[in-house]
């Protein structure tokens, strides 16, 4: 752009940034800490740009984007402002009745989710063991958790959207002899776990897929990515929630490197669930 025009541009820009604001050359001049006289010639026709300290102070005092004043960008928006709407920090509750998770899955019917759960997805449990192992948490019951995972595959289901659930390979043996998390967890319904598990694969591959990588090569933090609109990362007690296409291409491309690199496909999931049972002396065929 020519610096002429570029001058031109950046008055008319400073003027709409005052009116918004509600500001008058007195009062920019007092937030700027330069004479009244400055600011007027800034607006004045044919006036040259300003240096950058007065640029930078002008667009901090009306709270837009310098880049914006000069015409390099056409977002008014601050950096930080930019970065706030781009990435959301939010609570996380324990259980999936979180309403913020049913919102984004909502946004991103007809796409594809990528999840890498904490643990076992919700979505897949028997209503027997999420009874279980939501028996001690006292703000939600077990009986919501149960809900709330029938309605998540009821939503997959109407909505058409592909699921893909990556998980590390210990976490299924690890509920398949009752170790780990699972410890004390009776032997019927684990059994009865990896049978739905088996169900499921039957009913609803390939809109469902689940995969099994081995975590002594990759690592992955729970995290799930909805469609190309947001990514999550679950950090405990809250959600880190991204929504610019470069994070949520990379954490796009992340996951599918654990799907790629997968020891367990998921065309192999059910031989690898029935060798399970198998060594965990676990009858699937009875239940």
């Amino acid at each position: 752009m020519d610096k002429r025009d570029r001058a031109q541009l950046f008055r008319t820009r400073l003027s709409q940034a005052m009116e918004t604001a509600g500001s008058n050359q007195s009062a920019l001049s007092r937030a700027v800490g330069v004479d009244r006289s400055t600011i007027s010639q800034l607006l004045a026709p044919g006036t040259r740009l300003p240096n950058a300290h007065v640029v930078a102070e002008c667009a901090a005092a009306l709270g837009v984007s310098g880049d914006w004043l000069l015409g390099l960008s056409e977002l008014p928006e601050q950096a930080s402002d930019l970065l706030a709407g781009q990435v959301l920090f939010t609570e996380a509750t324990r259980t999936p009745t979180d309403e913020q998770i049913f919102r984004w899955h909502r946004e991103a019917a007809g796409y594809k989710i990528r999840h890498v759960p904490a643990r076992l997805a919700d979505m897949l449990k028997t209503a027997e063991l999420l009874r279980w192992e939501y028996a001690p948490h006292l703000l939600r019951t077990s009986e919501q958790a149960v809900g709330a995972s029938e309605d998540r595959l009821g939503w997959m289901r109407r909505t058409r959207s592909d699921y893909e659930i990556a998980m590390p390979l210990f976490e299924l043996q690890s509920l398949a002899f009752g170790t780990g998390y699972y410890d004390g967890l009776p032997k019927a319904i684990r059994a009865r776990q990896l049978a739905h598990l088996l169900n499921l694969h039957d009913q609803l591959f390939p809109a469902l897929r689940v995969s099994l990588f081995d975590a002594r090569r990759l690592h992955a933090a729970p995290v799930t990515v909805f469609g190309p609109l947001v990514a999550v990362l679950y950090l405990g007690q809250h959600y880190l929630a991204f929504r610019d296409t470069e994070r949520v291409s990379i954490l796009s491309q992340s996951f599918d490197t654990l799907v790629r690199e997968a020891s367990v496909s998921d065309r192999a999931l059910p031989d690898h669930l029935e060798r399970l049972a198998g060594r965990a002396g676990l009858d699937l065929s009875a239940q």
